[in-house]
């Protein structure tokens, strides 16, 4: 599959643009290739969106909702495809991709939901005689930088919002998975967008990303990246003032009380350290375990980690596929490097599993680093790959400071009994989203996102809508009687 740009209602192949040839991770077998646009790109897909939003924002409520759920059900019917091709571009098993793909479509079919409930208010008036009406509207032209790691549910967790205000879209899509995004894509246009309301370009950050952020005529745009991304976005957008919605990086704690169920804690443990082999930003990062059951836990997820199977992500049965290149095995041999050389202790993994099987995909068995140093990488900085690392606490201050030691503050993940602890815990953690008992803090109905360096503004629930809207007051002097 070569497939090109997304513009003004028509795929587009211009000449003299770099192609990205894409590959299996799990075999090095070619896949395909994209197109990956440049500035000149991104220029006129600005335009074409510009032509047309005066339509997207006169479209009424009910129209825009039938879009998303006609989109929604040309999705399901196409599910299976598109996530077997996700997994030959990307690597998460069949099983999981099927899951991420669905689950965008349901994000679209609860913004289809929402767009007719974006309302107004009267407001009171310090005078007798005003009225103060406020009405919410379309901001303009909406930009979105999708990651390769969930691309498809990240697609519709902007896509959803967005077509629901009103906004046309410009989406830089990743290069790395920008196949299963093109079927996406014809799912969008084919249930009725007008033409220039949707443009997908597949391309390089620091030049197509750059380009959008830079963008004078784009009003809003929402990325999910890393921390660097996003303060280079940042940087781009502050000469024009446009609105942001960054959903960042992430060091997710998982916090394990002495009265936990250790059985259920590891295998949620496991499960939110090693799904997507570790490539999610909501990915445990640290495991903190109470001292008094901290071998025991120990004990159990090596025992986890050591009989995690992995294989090509399409073969039946299998749940753990590879990572999606190189870049992320020498991350996670440096962070284990380090981690061990100041102290820590490798307790499962720590290689790349052996037989011809594994010879030419980027695999790299589940690792867990047992006493990680406070100050060792896994601990401090984001690994994003299959790595997790424990460390023992003793108080519950101890544990708090531990947790809210870093600059991250996206996730966090507690386990015990006693609900009236963990609640109080929670209050006092420094993060977006908070799981008790539950190794997800992702929510359709619920806003997510993160604080401190984590991120700005939020996505899914009303509160995804926000970033597109702009509220404006008519305030109006009226007869009295």
């Amino acid at each position: 599959m070569d497939r090109g740009l997304f513009i003004d209602g028509e795929w587009q192949f211009p000449e003299g643009l770099e192609r990205f040839e894409i590959a299996d991770p799990a075999t090095g077998a070619p896949v395909g290739s994209t197109l990956l646009a440049d500035e000149a790109t991104v220029d006129r897909a600005v335009a074409a969106a510009q032509r047309a939003a005066p339509a997207m924002a006169a479209m009424h409520a009910d129209e825009r909702a039938a879009i998303l759920e006609r989109a929604v059900g040309l999705i399901e019917a196409r599910a299976e495809d598109m996530a077997f091709l996700l997994t030959r571009e990307q690597g998460k098993p069949v099983a999981d991709n099927r899951k991420e793909i669905l689950f965008g479509a349901r994000v679209l079919r609860y913004y289809a939901g929402e767009v007719i409930r974006i309302g107004g208010s009267l407001r009171p008036a310090m005078a007798a005689d005003i009225k103060n009406i406020v009405s919410y509207h379309p901001v303009g032209v909406a930009a979105a930088i999708v990651p390769w790691n969930y691309p498809v549910d990240l697609y519709c967790w902007k896509a959803g919002p967005a077509i629901a205000a009103g906004c046309p879209l410009i989406v830089k899509s990743p290069p790395e998975t920008p196949l299963a995004i093109a079927m996406l894509v014809d799912c969008l246009h084919e249930a009725g967008l007008p033409m220039g309301a949707l443009a997908d370009l597949p391309g390089r950050g620091p030049v197509a990303g750059a380009a959008l952020a830079r963008h004078a005529g784009v009003r809003v745009l929402s990325a999910t990246a890393s921390i660097p991304a996003g303060q280079d976005i940042m940087r781009n957008a502050a000469g024009n003032l446009k609105k942001l919605c960054l959903e960042l990086g992430g060091n997710a704690p998982l916090v394990v009380m002495a009265d936990a169920d250790l059985e259920e804690a590891a295998r949620a443990a496991h499960r939110r350290s090693f799904s997507n082999m570790g490539q999610i930003c909501i990915t445990v990062n640290r495991i903190l375990v109470d001292r008094c059951v901290h071998n025991e836990f120990v004990d159990i997820l090596a025992g986890l980690a050591e009989g995690t199977e992995l294989g090509h992500g399409t073969d039946a049965g299998v749940e753990y596929g590879p990572v999606l290149n190189n870049s992320v095995i020498e991350r996670v041999e440096a962070h284990q490097k380090d981690a061990v050389t100041k102290g820590g202790r490798l307790v499962a993994g720590g290689s790349r599993p052996a037989g011809e099987t594994f010879g030419s995909g980027f695999f790299y068995r589940p690792t867990v680093i047992d006493n990680a140093p406070a100050d060792s990488l896994p601990m401090t900085s984001e690994t994003y790959g299959p790595l997790a690392a424990v460390a023992a606490f003793d108080t519950d201050a101890q544990m708090i400071a531990m947790a809210n030691s870093l600059e991250y503050g996206l996730a966090a993940y507690l386990y015990g009994s006693d609900l009236e602890r963990l609640w109080a815990v929670a209050d006092r953690l420094e993060f977006g989203g908070i799981g008790i008992n539950v190794n997800d803090v992702s929510e359709l109905q619920a806003p997510f996102g993160g604080w401190k360096m984590s991120g700005i503004g939020r996505e899914l629930g009303p509160e995804g809508l926000d970033a597109y809207l702009e509220p404006k007051l008519v305030k109006m002097r009226v007869r009295r009687v």
